[in-house]
Parts: C-alpha cells; structure tokens; sequence
C-alpha cells in the first residue's frame, strides 16, 4: 500500500539538499524536509507526493542530531530567511562546499576535486546592508495556532517578512538579526507608530491602505543610514511628521526617500521617489572605489564578502594577455570598475536601463577612464556586430541571475576564441548546466565557492575556464 499525503511517518535524516532541506528515505524514496540536520530523527507529516521524491514537514523532533543547536532567533523555523540556523556555521560550510561539488560532477560531469574550499564569511550575523520589510493586515499564525482547534483571528497590523509562498500574510517579526540591529529597531518603530497613529497598512486583497515596505540599507564603510518607506499613496503631510519623529529617535538616519508605488504589483520600488531628508543616496565602498547607491539600485547585499568573491574573480581573469576585459550581466559596475585597473579596457554588458545609467555615473565618480558600458540584452548584443566595433576580449567575466545564461550566450561564449572564461555564480546547479556545454570548448580548471550568505543555504561559486586550443 503506497503512502498517502497526510500520513505520519518516522523519518532519519542523512543529508542535507540544496536549498537547505533535510534528506531522508522512507521506503527507498527520497524525502525532503525543512528545518531538520544530519542525524535527526523526527515524526514528519507528508504533505506533497511526486513521482520521485515525497515532501513532508516535522511534526516532532524524536531525536536531535549531535550537529543541532539552539537558533539565535526564535523565528527561524518558520521565517524562511535563516532556514539553518540550527545547524552550527562549520557544517554550513561543509554542506555548501559538498552542494556545489554535487552539481558539479551530476550536471556539468566534471571531477568533484574541481572544487576548491569554501571560502567562510567572517560574520556568521549583521552582515547584510540592506533588508526589505513588508506590511500587512493578515499575519502568520504561530505552529501553535495552526494546530489549536479555537478560532483564531490572523487579521492585525503586521511588520516584518513575507511568510514562505504567502504573498498575503506577514510574519510579524519580534527581531532580526541578519542586518545591523539598529535595522528592526527602525522596523519596530515605525510599526509602533502606525499602529499608534492609526496609519493602515497595506491591504493586498483590498488593494487598499497605505504603507507597504521599510527598507533599511547601511554602509559598511561609512556611517550612512538609509531609510525608504515605501507607500501607497503620495501624502506629503503624513510623510513629514514621520520623517520628523524617525530623525528624532534615530539620529544615525543620514537619508530618508519616500518610494511611491500606487500600483497592485508588490514590490518595494515605486512608480516615483521623493526624497525626504539627505542627499536621497548612500556611499559604500568596495576596493579602493566608492558607490553612491540609490535607493532602488543594487549592491552587493553583503559588502565584505563582495570584496572576496571579486579578489576570486580577479585571480581567474588575469593571464599573460590582459588587455581587454567583457564584463557581461555587469550590473551597476562594481565589479568591472574592480577590475579596471588589470586591463587596458574593460567593457560592460547590462539589460537594466537604470543600472547602465549607475555604471557609468560610478564610472566618472572613481575617475576610471578606460571603461565603456553597454545597454542592452546579452542574447542580442553580444553578436559579431558588437565584437566588430569592440573587438575579441583577453577575458570575458559573466555573472547571470540565478537562472544562469541564455541558451544564444552559452552558444556565443562556446563559440568565440577567447582565452579565458570567468563564470560567477549563485547558482551552482545552473553553473553546472552551462558549464556542462562549455567543457567541450573549454579546460575548467578549478570551482571556488564563497559564502555570502550564512544561515542560508544560499551559495555563491567563480569558475575557471582556460580555452582548450589554447592550453
């Protein structure tokens, strides 16, 4: 007789999966299940059914793994933003470094001794510079409430982050502590104050209500403090008595910005920016180069470990040629302008409209000349047109989103002679699919991957690759 969703199994964990879930076997068939380590034993609810695997969710703890520990934060289990918290930092890294060597020889079909040792983040904490909070009228009821047969009411102003797969309820935070503390303390406040000032939030059913987002973003090179409340509507008046009493309690607020955003998308940027208080921006540095970052830009979430993953990244693209470098998917530039000064010209790729405008603009703030940026999408411009007017480059770094590169870039990258290949990634399993089909063109010679994001299972990795006819 098969085993039925809902049905109450005894699982032993062994493993760990990619994105942080507990590996077991019940039956020969795999089970995937969240919030549990290595060695646990637990009474586990199965809640989704596939074909080659079960899900399933911990209903009790029968025997604790030696590997657990206590959370720093009570909210871990269900907040979805620090999913191993209970696993020690040391076993983070082995199981990371062990994920990445995984898809490394399963996908790409490459020699797991490819791989190198990770690379551990010195704060295990507080290392994030930016965190987004959300708003709401429905919050996310405890494992208690869920299981209690009483009514319980859900509806109530929340702050905090978004329950895993609910964009409509919050998981009303009591703390936080993956970016500066003064960060929820900030959250906290503001929540205290609507709630005090009848100021609603916003309601993602009703489409209706005012505030929707705080984001906090903190330099870790200078004292810079930005805050952006992100609204529903455009009220000058209540945005100034706010700003007002925020610049009262918190007098490390450099900066304070009022994004709009009056539209039923649920994103933390607006449809247009005021800026309430300071120069509307921050600086941060990351080398010897410093980044103005507005409130809508992106920067590497953690600005220590970018330093890192770079000096990685820089070590795999310098060669006995360096002359021209192709940045691609370069962002606002931090890394081409980071490797600037090892090539005689650097080049950048980007889609983002407003993230080419930040490039350049850095570009002339640090006094780099010898870079150029492109605005465009890299299955279209990066063609043979594109390499008539900017030439064949020494090197070329790519750094995709999460889903990797487009089938038209992996094709173009396999087929142009260029001598070396740096690949950053977030995505190991990605990586491994793309690098599966530029191994026929290329040696990859080594995987380094970097930890920017601990608590999480989270991974970042740069490959090597040298040109086969060039070896």
């Amino acid at each position: 007789m098969g085993i039925k969703k809902g049905q109450l199994v005894e699982l032993s964990v062994d493993s760990t999966a990619f994105k942080g879930k507990g590996v077991a076997r019940y039956n020969g068939q795999a089970v995937f299940v969240p919030n549990t380590a290595p060695g646990d034993v637990v009474e586990a609810m199965i809640v989704k059914k596939k074909k080659r695997y079960l899900e399933a969710k911990v209903i009790s703890i029968l025997k604790p793994s030696p590997l657990r520990k206590k959370p720093l934060c009570p909210h871990s289990e269900v907040c979805g933003g620090c999913t191993w918290q209970h696993i020690p930092y040391p076993e983070q890294l082995t199981f990371k470094e062990q994920h990445v060597r995984d898809q490394i020889e399963r996908i790409a079909g490459l020699p797991g001794s490819i791989v190198r040792p990770i690379i551990g983040c010195e704060n295990e904490f507080y290392y994030r510079n930016k965190m987004e909070y959300s708003f709401g009228t429905r919050r996310w009821l405890t494992e208690k409430e869920i299981r209690s047969d009483e009514y319980i009411d859900d509806t109530a102003f929340s702050a905090g982050l978004h329950a895993p797969g609910r964009y409509d309820k919050i998981l009303n935070l009591d703390e936080c502590h993956l970016q500066h503390p003064i960060s929820f303390r900030i959250l906290d406040f503001v929540r205290s104050y609507c709630i005090k000032n009848n100021i609603p939030a916003y309601d993602t059913n009703l489409k209706k209500g005012f505030i929707r987002h705080l984001v906090v973003r903190n330099s870790h090179h200078t004292d810079d403090l930005m805050v952006n409340l992100v609204t529903f509507e455009d009220d000058p008046e209540a945005m100034e008595v706010l700003t007002d009493h925020l610049l009262n309690e918190f007098p490390e607020i450099t900066t304070i910005v009022n994004n709009i955003n009056d539209q039923t998308n649920p994103t933390a940027i607006g449809r247009y920016e005021k800026i309430l208080f300071g120069p509307g921006t921050i600086t941060d540095h990351i080398g010897n180069f410093s980044f103005k970052i507005h409130a809508n830009a992106f920067f590497q979430t953690n600005t220590r470990q970018a330093e890192v993953l770079y000096n990685v990244a820089r070590s795999y693209s310098l060669g006995t040629n360096n002359r021209q470098l192709f940045d691609l998917y370069c962002g606002v530039g931090t890394l081409t302008l980071y490797l600037a000064d090892a090539f005689d010209r650097v080049t950048g790729i980007e889609l983002v409209d407003i993230a080419i405008k930040n490039a350049r603009f850095n570009a002339r703030d640090n006094n780099v000349p010898n870079v150029d940026f492109v605005h465009g999408d890299m299955k279209d411009t990066f063609n043979v047109e594109f390499l008539s007017e900017y030439g064949l480059p020494d090197c070329i770094i790519t750094d995709p989103p999460r889903s990797g590169m487009h089938p038209d870039v992996v094709k173009q990258l396999s087929n142009l002679e260029v001598s070396r290949l740096v690949y950053v990634s977030c995505n190991p399993s990605t990586l491994a699919r793309d690098l599966h089909i530029l191994k026929t063109y290329y040696h990859i010679e080594e995987v380094q991957p970097v930890d920017m994001f601990p608590q999480t299972y989270h991974i970042e990795a740069v490959a090597k690759c040298i040109r086969k006819n060039n070896n």
